[in-house]
């Protein structure tokens, strides 16, 4: 008797009869030991039985339809709670084994004894194993999370009332956890009674799991295809679609050419404070398409891509994954925030699809498009109309990729007048900013995958290429922590204080793997092209004018690590001279492309850097970084003192005059997580940003006021 595999329906659905819920529920010893044999043989070798099938097997065990119906779909349901039952038992004992190498592990750690002097040995990396025991605790933590999660789904109840196992005594470690780091927010825990809003309770994150019909799913892939269509359509036109400008000889969109070609019946806001941002640029990358597509298709790639532009992104469900292996007719739905670096401008929110489809060979393109998945309030209402890039590989191993940004906005609140010039001009958001951060961060790529590179070792500091790659990953670690900590994402509740000027400090306060961190920011407008700003931050025979810290001290670089075209892309090692911190040097990375740069720094002990250096994971030193982040004003150059001479400024860089300059700090408030963040903190972190505001203007000549 063959039954083939047949179709009938997926899990506990597709035969499922709502009219009688009792029959579920049939005893099995209504059917005789033949009939369950023939039963279990069918079920091996097709568990999911076409109608056809099914009265085939009522015909020659003498059982009615609705009875072969029900048992198999009584079996279905009995089989997938004992795998996810032994899964959950797997994956618990595998915890347990870990936990208990933890503890062994640090137990010995304690016992060892120097074979030559017969005491304790001194561990140049032993300072910064509690935090890499914490972070390894979190992890634990998360999976037995999610192991519970898919228990109380299938078996009726979390991995607290099931039955125990064996108990662990871990009474010589602390197994707390240390909060839900990379967002800025913790567990209730905390005492703070200073900053109002400064909750760190753990906030209603919008990228939570969401159920998606079939329906939804079929509406989604019409909506991308259509954006696809007319993505491609805005990319490869020109005249009249797209003019361009007299004052920049930027690509503007003809508006009017715009709605005559793709009419959209109804605008999605109806507030007459709409207004609409598109841009188009296109460059050469030094990443051949296939590995952009991949990085672009990964949600956490993407942010580790654009760490300056992307503050969150979350893939909330794959529709389809794509064919043969491949990204191709790949769609995803994707929650993301884009920031600007300050905390003056609010991230803006989007729930997008993100299509991926091979037009030809060597030919990719990817399309976002924003989707209504659900109702959440921002401070800056956005909605993606069809954006995205053209991928076409080149016979030298770059890409050319040409980059669309088109996006309809309705202010809720005006834009900070520091900004506003810089916003509506498109630069904040527009597709110049994400090509020049494409090309900035894959020359870095390209400086960390190969091993001759330009790095002067003044001091004898970098011993091996793999120091150098881990240093570069230290760095760039380091700039990502920079970049979350000013966001002005959800996750981060700012409060200004008052006093410095008509901006104000302001502060906010979160929980990072080293403890209760303070953050502090302000923005202020200096009348000095951004090409000399980032000069003056980034010459270490200049930092003693505005490095409050180093109380007037020289430093000096010891190392360098070239890791792109521009001069200015660099990671430095710094050493300052007559401090009490001798064990200790900076690390610092700027960064430039033509829409901006960056100067981040943070101090690191000198067993930490040793580890680095060696070509170990560096995931497991803390860093506190701060640095400054410098951008156009907006405004065209008019002929400034401060206007730039210098030739490698390009871009809005090289047409602005005026430079908007957030300055930031972070300071660890205490390692205690049952701490309460004082006054003196604060006030602390607030003269350290007017000092050093006070400082920067004093020795760019700039009035104080």
């Amino acid at each position: 008797m063959d039954y083939g595999n047949g179709g009938g329906g997926s899990g506990s659905g597709g035969d499922h009869d709502s009219s009688d819920p009792s029959r579920l529920r049939k005893p099995y010893h209504r059917h005789t030991a033949h009939q369950i044999q023939l039963l279990e043989s069918m079920f091996k070798e097709c568990p999911h039985p076409d109608e056809k099938q099914r009265l085939q097997l009522s015909r020659e065990l003498g059982l009615a339809p609705r009875q072969i119906k029900f048992w198999f779909q009584n079996r279905r349901t009995q089989m997938k709670a004992q795998h996810e039952r032994a899964d959950n038992s797997s994956l618990r004992t595998e915890n347990d084994k870990i936990r208990c190498e933890n503890i062994a592990i640090r137990e010995a750690l304690k016992n060892i004894i120097c074979p030559s002097c017969g005491g304790p040995p001194v561990s140049e990396d032993s300072y910064f194993d509690d935090h890499k025991l914490r972070m390894e605790n979190a992890q634990l933590k998360e999976e037995l999370d999610r192991v519970s999660s898919i228990a109380a789904k299938y078996i009726g109840r979390p991995i607290s009332q099931l039955p125990p196992v064996q108990p662990l005594h871990c009474s010589s470690l602390d197994f707390r956890m240390g909060g839900f780091d990379g967002y800025g927010v913790s567990g209730p825990s905390l005492d703070l009674d200073l900053l109002p809003g400064s909750s760190l309770s753990m906030p209603n994150l919008p990228f939570q799991p969401v159920a998606i019909s079939d329906m939804d799913k079929s509406l989604m892939s019409d909506i991308a295809a259509n954006a696809m269509e007319e993505m491609l359509r805005l990319l490869q036109s020109n005249e009249p679609l797209w003019i361009k400008s007299t004052n920049d000889g930027r690509d503007v969109l003809n508006l009017e050419t715009y709605e005559r070609i793709f009419p959209r019946p109804n605008a999605h806001f109806k507030s007459p404070n709409v207004r609409i941002e598109a841009s188009r640029d296109s460059g050469f990358v030094i990443m051949n398409g296939l590995a952009l597509v991949d990085m672009f298709m990964d949600s956490n790639k993407w942010v580790e891509l654009f760490p300056t532009i992307v503050s969150i992104a979350k893939t909330i469900e794959v529709i389809p994954s794509g064919m043969m292996g491949t990204h191709n007719g790949s769609l995803q739905l994707m929650y993301e925030e884009l920031q600007v670096l300050s905390p003056l401008l609010p991230t803006r929110e989007f729930y997008i699809l993100r299509y991926c489809q091979q037009i030809e060979q060597g030919l990719w393109a990817i399309v976002n498009v924003s989707y209504d998945l659900a109702q959440f309030a921002s401070q800056c209402r956005s909605h993606r109309l069809p954006s995205g890039c053209l991928i076409q590989d080149m016979p030298n191993g770059y890409s050319k990729v040409t980059w669309l940004e088109h996006v309809e906005i309705e202010d809720k609140t005006p834009i900070h007048r520091l900004y506003r010039d810089l916003v509506h001009s498109g630069l904040a958001f527009g597709a110049e900013r994400w090509l020049a951060t494409l090309q900035r961060m894959c020359e870095r790529f390209a400086c960390l995958m190969v091993s001759n590179t330009s790095t002067r070792d003044l001091g004898g500091v970098i011993p091996s290429p793999d120091g150098k790659r881990s240093m570069m990953k230290l760095a760039q670690r380091m700039v990502t922590n920079f970049c979350t900590s000013i966001s002005t994402s959800n996750s981060h509740r700012w409060t200004t204080l008052s006093g410095l000027n008509e901006v104000g400090v302001q502060v906010t306060v979160h929980k990072s793997s080293n403890g209760i961190v303070l953050s502090a920011a302000t923005t202020f407008w200096l009348p000095v092209s951004p090409q000399n700003v980032f000069n003056f931050f980034k010459d270490e025979r200049t930092r003693p004018q505005w490095d409050v810290l180093s109380n007037g001290n020289a430093v000096q670089e010891v190392a360098h690590i070239a890791n792109g075209s521009h001069p200015g892309n660099c990671i430095s090692f710094l050493q300052a001279f007559n401090t009490s911190h001798s064990n200790m040097l900076i690390l610092q990375e700027s960064c430039i492309d033509s829409s901006g740069s960056l100067v981040v720094y943070c101090p690191v002990d000198l067993p930490a850097i040793n580890v680095a250096m060696s070509g170990e994971d560096p995931s497991y030193i803390p860093l506190l970084p701060s640095g400054f982040t410098i951008s156009p004003d907006g405004q065209p150059d008019q002929g400034r003192e401060g206007a730039s001479t210098s030739s490698s400024a390009h871009g809005s860089m090289a047409r602005s005059g005026g430079s908007l300059i957030t300055v930031a700090f972070q300071i660890l408030v205490s390692s205690l997580p049952s701490a309460k963040l004082n006054m003196d903190s604060v006030t602390t972190v607030n003269n350290l940003i007017g000092t050093t505001v006070q400082q920067i203007k004093g020795a760019l000549n700039c009035p104080s006021s």
